[in-house]
Parts: C-alpha cells; structure tokens; sequence
C-alpha cells in the first residue's frame, strides 16, 4: 500500500497498522508521539489533508490517497542544505515548553489553525490549545507560541 506523507509516496506494508506505528516503525518519522493511545492527550496529532487528526486511531488504510504532513515535513530545506523552519515551529523555539512531549499535537494544531485563520482571537488559540493535554501545565506558551507564529506568517520580525 502506498501513502503520501510530508509531499512524498511511501511504501508501507502493514495496511492493518494504526498509522502512528507506521509512521514512527516502518517510516522512521518519531516526531508524532506516542502519549495515551485513546486520542486524548494529542501528541500523535498529524494533519489530514490539513485536518487534525489522530494518528493513536485512524488505520493507515484511511490515509490512502490523502495527504498526511508530520512534525518533521514542516521545516523546509534549501539550497546547500539550509533548514528554515515553519513559522508555528519557530515561534515554539521562542516560547519553548518544559519537556515538550505534547510539542508535536500543539505544533500540529497550531499549523491547522494558522492554515484556516491566519488573524486568531485569544479565543481561538484557547481553543485550538486545549484539544492537546500538557503535563507540565505549559499552556501559557502555547498560547504566546501560536499568537507569534501568527505574527510571523503575516510578516512580523
């Protein structure tokens, strides 16, 4: 079976697999974590054709023919071997978390966001910050990490 993750086609051979095992085991991408395996806590979050998604519930199967973007297919490389990071991944390295094992459902879910609203309310990024659980209680900079990634895809220094 084939999947498209990050922009590329992907070979998989376990189409019976929940696809965070699929993405962490077969494909190497450990950038989605592993956190309750109920859907709860967000860490597995990837995109869905630009939808949050869960990847502790969704079987590979469902991703067929769509488009699955990971932590890792955020930050674009250029020429000689430059990385520019995503405006959400840079503004989290501005306003880091504790341990950051929720990083990737709130980086995730901000980008999802970002994507739908690029000017969010207080309102908005409360919300989008607590459909992913924190255990360090970082939730004050998520929401300044998200309000800056905004600032920055607009154009802001």
């Amino acid at each position: 079976m084939q999947i498209q993750v990050n922009g590329k086609t992907q070979q998989v051979r376990r189409e019976d697999e929940l696809l965070l095992w699929v993405l962490r085991d077969e494909l190497g991408l450990t950038g989605t974590h592993y956190g309750c395996g109920i859907g709860l806590c967000g860490s597995c979050t990837v995109l869905v054709d630009g939808q949050v998604t869960r990847s502790c519930l969704t079987p590979v199967a469902q991703v067929a023919g769509k488009a699955v973007t990971t932590l890792e297919g955020l930050a674009k490389t250029g020429p000689g071997g430059a990385v520019t990071l995503h405006p959400v991944q840079q503004a989290f390295v501005e306003n880091p978390l504790q341990c950051a094992w929720c990083l990737p459902g709130h980086v995730m879910s901000a980008v999802a966001l970002l994507e739908a609203n690029s000017s969010p309310t207080s309102e908005q990024i409360e919300a989008s910050a607590g459909i992913n659980l924190c255990r360090c209680g970082g939730y004050n900079n998520v929401r300044k990490a998200v309000a800056r990634a905004a600032e920055l895809k607009r154009g802001g220094l």
